[in-house]
């Protein structure tokens, strides 16, 4: 079992990743003391699958619970879903200690944080995340996010989860696209911050296909140590820190935004993503090709598309002028000088933008 701690004073939590360990969760809790009663956001599929044991654990506690399940789909990042479920949590509320879990991948704990960011000014909660991208990125840091029709993540607040717990049976159930998305921002991790954990994931690659736990269980606690870290020291990307950890999510979210988020889940997007990102860093001398073939190389071996079909390149182009890190006309993008060093480049012309994106068509 790894145990990892985001230093953030009083709002500091820890990360548990482990192999079939939900059954201790309720105990956990217990001495957080974060409340009595759990709201707990999931889709059909995992209450279905899974419900019964989360429910033994918490009751084995003496944790009162409710499920509230919601479509296991991008739409669910809406502010429509997440008014229905917010007047949900306040039914729920009567005479309770209301905390909220996340139970699912990156789209549920994203609305779950979000839920839990507002309702009272802000509610204890935690992250149960279900899928590879969420044990590894998404559920944790604090970021919580909805999409609008314009683009991805553009409604959200900074709002820490209590805890992070994150139990590798519950891969298991993934399909290959779906452990696809997850090893997309491994090896972001491994890109940006961790040239050792690049080649464990070239070396290793039988082993995390066929879904070994103790494989999982190492790139599982050595991109959470990464985040934690990276949190730790820049918890709303105030500092510039955390801004590395955007590699692949200019053009990944474009990409994601321009197909209407059906023709590429966030995984592959990404994947794309950082291939043109790679190849404008061989554009601009930061790295030789050799480099970039190398990331590229990863990315297919882990079953990802290099090559990207049927999303317009102008709606790529429209969709990347909502990312996050322009400040008016100025964009700021995330490159890389070697394989585990990230670097800001800020004001990239328009023309080498699109010839990025070009190079991954």
């Amino acid at each position: 079992m790894h145990k990892i701690t985001v230093n953030l004073g009083m709002r500091s939590y820890k990360i548990i990743v482990g192999r079939n360990i939900t059954g201790q969760l309720g105990k956990v809790l217990k001495r957080l003391n974060i409340g009595s009663d759990a709201f707990i956001i999931t889709n059909n599929f995992l209450k279905n699958k899974y419900g019964a044991k989360l429910a033994q654990s918490l009751s084995a506690a003496g944790i009162n619970f409710i499920f509230k399940t919601v479509l296991d789909s991008e739409k669910s990042k809406s502010i429509e879903t997440a008014s229905i479920v917010i007047k949900d949590v306040a039914k729920f509320d009567r005479k309770k200690k209301v905390f909220i879990i996340a139970f699912g991948g990156g789209v549920i704990g994203d609305l779950a944080g979000f839920v839990a960011s507002v309702y009272k000014r802000g509610t204890n909660y935690i992250q149960v995340p279900t899928t590879l991208l969420a044990q590894v990125d998404s559920a944790i840091g604090g970021k919580t996010a909805l999409d609008l029709a314009s683009g991805k993540n553009l409604v959200g607040a900074f709002y820490q989860p209590r805890l992070v717990f994150s139990d590798v049976e519950f891969l298991k159930t993934l399909d290959n696209k779906q452990l696809g998305s997850g090893m997309a921002e491994v090896i972001k991790y491994a890109v940006i911050k961790d040239a050792k954990l690049f080649t464990y994931l070239e070396t290793r690659h039988k082993a995390l296909s066929s879904g070994s736990a103790h494989a999982l269980m190492e790139i599982i606690g050595s991109c959470s140590r990464i985040k934690a870290l990276i949190t730790s020291k820049d918890e709303k990307e105030s500092l510039g820190l955390r801004t590395i950890l955007n590699f692949g999510h200019t053009i990944g979210h474009a990409i994601e935004a321009a197909g209407g988020y059906k023709r590429y889940n966030h995984g592959q997007a990404v994947g794309l993503g950082m291939i043109a990102a790679v190849n404008l860093s061989a554009v601009l001398g930061l790295i030789d090709r050799k480099v970039s073939e190398r990331v590229k190389d990863l990315i297919e071996l882990y079953g990802l598309p290099v090559k990207l079909k049927n999303v317009p390149l102008d709606k790529i182009i429209k969709a990347h002028y909502y990312d996050k890190k322009f400040s008016g006309k100025e964009n700021k993008l995330v490159l890389i000088s070697a394989i585990g060093q990230a670097k800001i480049v800020r004001n990239v012309r328009l023309d080498l933008i699109k010839q990025a994106v070009n190079s991954i068509v």
